[in-house]
């Protein structure tokens, strides 16, 4: 189906399945209705998965995730692309054929899921390499975290582990990428770094630590390749995603699980306190006011 066809953009999420529905495909989703797309997936990998961690991975073959795509694509059309886990090199190089495939000119947008927040690496050296040699060149934007992007520079950049700003930008956009944003979660300033090869922006955001983050970014990177699949140039683009991003976790689900909280870009939080007020206000049935 051509674009001018459908009747809202379609934006195909390629990443692994959280099963708590904080982050991963679940979180791309939320986020993509709330921007006002049409969100389709093609499953990366199988988690078990909480508030509190992952206690079990499984990966969907590299043939089936290639199937999954080719599948979207050639009936409801691909607008956009938002990827995000990708556990190993065979899946990697399956995620590029199956890009190659798409039409010219699609927005990608990757948030490259490397690091835990302990400081883990979660992706084998090789597999970062064949990211940097598959992913990022093919990508309108890349969307790593202050750790992720010094880890992608790490062996080709002395002193990477303290790198940030304009050189760490710079960097990173020299791997091939369009657009470079370095979210700023992880920053001091809680900013995020914009560039496009010649301009940098920093987009200044507020920090919410109070423990309903899980999902925040992949709501970004997912609102981001939304926006671009609605006509947006990258920069409105990332505008959008900081402040979408930012309200989620500012209104997250707190107590919701025993860990960090997922984030809210859906507007969870305000209904179920409208509902609450409501009732509230509303007296029982066949009971008469107050004079």
């Amino acid at each position: 189906m051509a674009a001018a066809d459908r009747p809202v953009p379609v934006v195909l999420s390629i990443a692994g399945s959280d099963s708590g529905g904080g982050a991963g495909i679940q979180a791309d989703l939320k986020a993509f209705a709330a921007a006002g797309v049409h969100g389709a997936t093609a499953i990366t990998a199988l988690t078990a998965q909480s508030t509190v961690g992952v206690s079990a991975v499984e990966v969907v073959s590299p043939a089936m995730v290639e199937a999954q795509v080719d599948a979207v694509a050639g009936d409801l059309g691909v607008d956009a692309v938002k990827i995000g886990m990708l556990g190993d090199v065979a899946t990697i190089e399956a995620v590029a054929r199956a890009l190659d495939r798409l039409p010219p000119g699609t927005p990608v947008v990757h948030d490259p899921v490397m690091v835990a927040e302990s400081g883990a690496r979660l992706l084998p050296q090789a597999a970062t390499t064949a990211l940097i040699q598959h992913v990022l060149p093919r990508a309108t934007v890349i969307t790593p975290n202050l750790p992720e992007a010094r880890a992608l520079i790490g062996e080709r950049v002395t002193g990477a582990e303290d790198l940030d700003g304009e050189a760490l930008a710079c960097a990173l956009h020299a791997l091939g990428p369009a657009v470079v944003v370095v979210t700023g979660g992880h920053r001091d300033e809680v900013t995020d770094l914009v560039f496009d090869g010649v301009r940098l922006d920093e987009l200044a955001g507020e920090r919410h630590p109070d423990g309903a983050a899980h999902g925040s970014g992949c709501t970004h990177s997912a609102t981001l390749a939304a926006h671009l699949a609605l006509g947006s140039t990258p920069l409105e683009a990332a505008r959008a995603a900081r402040a979408a991003s930012g309200a989620a976790v500012r209104d997250g689900l707190r107590g919701l699980g025993a860990g960090a909280g997922p984030v809210d870009v859906l507007g969870l939080t305000l209904a179920s306190e409208v509902r609450t007020k409501t009732r509230r206000a509303t007296p029982p049935s066949g009971a008469r006011p107050l004079p």
